[in-house]
């Protein structure tokens, strides 16, 4: 963690995601309203009879109690968010695009926004009642609404057309009109036009939980922060493709071959229906190419990025904070009897202070009620959790945890289709005919016995084996001592700089939380950068716990330590740490699994 992290405050940290958990089908819109448990295990709600056809829109209300769902069938649930229950189905006639609570709990009503994917109309219902038509908004926007927010500090709402057009208005209690605690009287005033001056449009938006910032992200894939009284314009971040294009070919930030996939990926999400999310508060956090991003807003600077090394594109995000500070961080300004049951990461850097200046024992607390960043991912149907845990928790002896324990990553709560079965059947007999549970090393100095790890790294240990069972090591040195440090062989041109993998190129790293550089004698993948993966690899003599999350461990020295250690004491080349006298792999044994080393 940096020096940052003070200022950041209890944000989750781990960059991997310490869970996911089963969807029916490709999740689409994520609520801002989420449960964690007394033991701070994440538990999915209890299942649903699943919506027929899309879900289009999803909303929680400000204060905690509703949620409403609008999709292609035509109609709008409303649901009780504490007891998991339907409380109204309004039929509508036409098609919504989606929806938003806009009252507050001292209102009376609570009102509902829907807005239709065919005209620009906004229709205003009683969510507490069915089909009870309040108002209908037809001269606002000229084009169909793309998305509303609504922020409860001001009363006001903001919605955006597809024409780049952001309108602020309020509610019943003001007659639908400017809301009075806005600090402008015409738009001509504020920067609210200049998504159209771009040409471009809202395709999500949100605000911080002080109410003074709204965040929109655009279809041209720059976030826009506007001052929420003014109106004006304050920071611009660019996520464009252009942008990742120019930072790449300056400064390689990820392999040319995985960059390719990332971008042919991105632009698969624009011809989608798949949306982006951000969560703002004195920290935005947005999905991006490379993750996601936690921007501190004061000071213009990232402070986290989350989910870099997965093959994943998140899209939306959610955060529940820890639950001690629901009671004791209300946002400022919401008044009497009011509190944000959906706080934003704003509520994280009001906590920041207690949090260093509380005792002992509240700080152990604190920390225990571990804060949570929900997430989808593009084309997944599985809800992913960052939090400050690592995904697994990782026994004294370095051995995985138990499958289906508590402490696994993947929640498998949804039955799984006869599709999958079939599919999962086929790919464990491949991968059981690919892989073996250890292998033999014959060196000039000794045989070296390796117990593999194929569950929590398959592709590694593919690859390696491949080698093996071709007679690819064959003859080849170990080019590279370092006397306490390893020993590293597998280059077939014996200076470091050759070998590729048994797909041709290069392929991603396989990091496990159980299989660390805590020990001597860790068989580990050589590499020049993530994701770069060839055909060296190399076995330490000491604990080096620095390659950790950088190389791939994928396999332990069970038998053969002497070998391994005469190998590390022979001498050298002071300039590159190739022995003087040659020490040669003579061939490679695969052993299957449960054969024994």
């Amino acid at each position: 963690m940096s020096d940052e992290d003070d200022t950041v405050g209890p944000l989750p940290s781990e960059m991997l995601p310490e869970g996911d958990a089963d969807n029916e089908d490709i999740v689409g819109p994520l609520p801002c309203e989420a449960e964690e448990s007394e033991e701070s295990e994440f538990k999915p709600p209890p299942a649903k009879k699943k919506k027929r056809g899309a879900i289009h829109g999803l909303s929680a209300s400000c204060d905690g109690e509703l949620a409403c769902t609008v999709g292609d069938d035509k109609t709008a649930k409303v649901f009780d968010v504490l007891n998991f229950d339907m409380i109204s189905m309004m039929k509508l006639d036409f098609i919504p695009s989606g929806c938003c609570f806009i009252y507050t709990p001292k209102d009376e009503i609570s009102t509902l926004a829907i807005s239709d994917q065919s005209s620009p109309k906004i229709r205003i219902y009683d969510a507490r009642s069915k089909n009870d038509l309040l108002h209908t908004m037809d001269r606002l926007h000229e084009s169909p609404v793309e998305c509303i927010v609504f922020n409860p500090i001001f009363g006001c709402v903001v919605s955006a057309d597809s024409d780049g057009m952001l309108e602020y208005w309020a509610g019943p209690s003001e007659n639908y009109g400017i809301p009075r605690t806005v600090e402008w009287s015409f738009k001509s005033d504020t920067d609210l036009y200049c998504l159209l001056g771009n040409k471009t449009h809202a395709i999500n938006m949100t605000v911080s939980s002080n109410g003074q910032t709204l965040a929109v992200l655009g279809a041209d894939r720059k976030v826009r922060l506007f001052r929420f009284s003014t109106g004006k314009l304050i920071r611009i971040y660019d996520e464009s493709l252009e942008q990742y294009s120019k930072l790449q070919q300056a400064k390689q930030i990820l392999p040319s071959m995985e960059f390719g996939r990332r971008l042919a990926q991105e632009k698969e999400l624009d011809r989608s229906e798949f949306r982006h999310s951000c969560n703002l508060g004195f920290f935005l956090a947005y999905a991006t190419l490379l993750g996601i991003k936690v921007v501190n807003v004061v000071t213009n600077c990232v402070v986290r990025s989350l989910g870099g090394p997965e093959n994943l594109r998140f899209l939306q995000l959610a955060f529940i904070p820890p639950r001690s500070m629901f009671a004791s961080n209300v946002a400022p300004g919401v008044g009497s009897g009011t509190s944000l049951c959906t706080p934003s990461l704003e509520m994280l850097a009001m906590a920041t202070e207690d949090h260093h200046t509380s005792s002992t024992s509240t700080s152990a607390a604190v920390q225990a009620q571990q804060p949570v960043l929900v997430c989808t991912a593009f084309k997944k149907n599985r809800i992913y959790l960052f939090t400050n845990r690592e995904p697994h928790d990782i026994k004294a002896d370095g051995d995985s945890v138990t499958p289906g324990s508590a402490a696994e990553r993947d929640i498998f709560n949804e039955k799984p289709t006869k599709e999958e079965v079939l599919a999962a059947t086929r790919d464990s007999a491949t991968a059981a005919s690919r892989l073996a549970g250890s292998a033999i090393l014959h060196t000039t100095l000794g045989d070296i016995h390796i117990r593999l790890f194929p569950r929590e790294c398959p592709r590694t240990v593919e690859n390696f084996v491949g080698h093996s069972r071709a007679g690819y090591y064959n003859g080849h040195i170990f080019h590279r001592v370092i006397k306490g440090f390893m020993i590293q062989t597998g280059c077939p041109l014996g200076t470091g700089t050759g070998g590729k993998s048994i797909w041709g190129g290069e392929f991603e790293d396989e990091f496990h939380p159980s299989l660390r550089h805590d020990r001597p004698y860790t068989v580990s993948m050589a590499n020049a950068g993530p994701n770069t993966n060839g055909s060296q690899f190399f076995i330490t003599v000491a604990p080096t716990p620095w390659l950790d999350n950088k190389h791939t461990v994928f396999g332990r020295v069970v038998k053969g330590m002497e070998v391994v250690q005469k190998i590390s004491n022979i001498k050298t080349h002071a300039k590159n740490d190739k022995p003087l006298e040659d020490v040669n792999i003579i061939s490679v044994t695969i052993k299957d699994l449960g054969a024994g080393i």
